[in-house]
């Protein structure tokens, strides 16, 4: 009985994920933990790469440019080009090129994934906080209490802040470490203002990236290994929700998740299994 019940599961897991067309896929987590890659990703992506799937790498992680996550991903086994990454840092210069003045001051926390993507969308990072005309915080994992002294006073002189993405912590080979949501909360509670936050689970962002495989949402799924941001993101925006449990959620924890995953696979092996049904 036992193991019919389990297969029935499994043909309607499959049957799911037929008319799915394209794939946001995280990256910390699911791809990779800290440096070391998750068993069975690169054969997901092998698969998606031979049936000619459009897939996107989706991560609220702004710290590299997609030529650096294109670099390391490559350097683990798992071929990839800049062209398939999407990160926070670019969804948030994309959000302020729609919204700040043209080449507007901004003073940041973050790494060159965020200032090159600001910097490229024709900002101006500055480090004087009396200039700023915005303030935006991406994960450093270098931040000292100076950074977090001039961004705190680039917030109190006025400049709007805004967070890549709200994450409280980040996978990596030894468990879990404080994420961006750590140092947005350490300045929130300073400043007493609230950041405008871009990332994942804010539908913008899903919106971005569905856009940019260019298919409809009903036909596309995002992988991910969070609740509160990749499965609540793919709700708000119409994907199937897939969670993967080799990252932050664990079995027990998927059980009372909320918002429930549409699907939760144990890894990429089921997930294979699933796909070849």
């Amino acid at each position: 009985m036992a193991q019919n019940t389990e297969a029935m599961r499994d043909s309607q897991k499959a049957a799911a994920l037929r008319p799915i067309r394209g794939w946001l896929i995280d990256l910390d987590g699911v791809i990779y933990r800290g440096e070391t890659p998750v068993e069975g990703a690169a054969e997901f992506l092998s698969l998606l790469r031979r049936t000619a799937t459009p897939f996107l790498f989706l991560t609220n992680n702004s710290t590299r440019t997609p030529e650096q996550y294109a670099v390391r991903l490559t350097g683990m086994g798992i071929p990839a080009s800049p062209a398939d990454f999407y990160t926070s840092a670019l969804a948030t210069a994309e959000y302020l090129r729609l919204r700040a003045p043209a080449g507007a001051r901004i003073a940041i926390i973050g790494r060159e994934g965020l200032r090159a993507a600001l910097e490229e969308a024709g900002f101006h990072v500055v480090d004087q906080p009396a200039l700023a005309q915005y303030c935006v915080v991406g994960y450093d994992w270098d931040v000292t209490y100076a950074d977090l002294v001039r961004a705190h006073y680039a917030i109190r002189a006025g400049a709007i802040f805004i967070g890549t993405n709200a994450d409280p912590t980040l996978p990596v080979e030894g468990g879990l470490v404080p994420g961006n949501g750590a140092i947005l909360a350490a300045l929130a509670t300073a400043s007493g203002e609230k950041p405008t936050v871009i990332g994942k689970p804010q539908r913008e962002i899903m919106d971005l990236a569905v856009a940019r495989l260019g298919l409809d949402a009903g036909v596309c799924a995002v992988l991910g290994d969070r609740i509160d941001t990749d499965m609540m993101g793919g709700k708000r925006a119409g994907l199937l929700s897939v969670l993967i449990l080799t990252g932050s959620t664990s079995a027990e924890e998927a059980d009372c998740a909320d918002p429930q995953p549409d699907m939760v696979v144990r890894d990429f092996a089921e997930l294979l299994g699933l796909l070849n049904h």
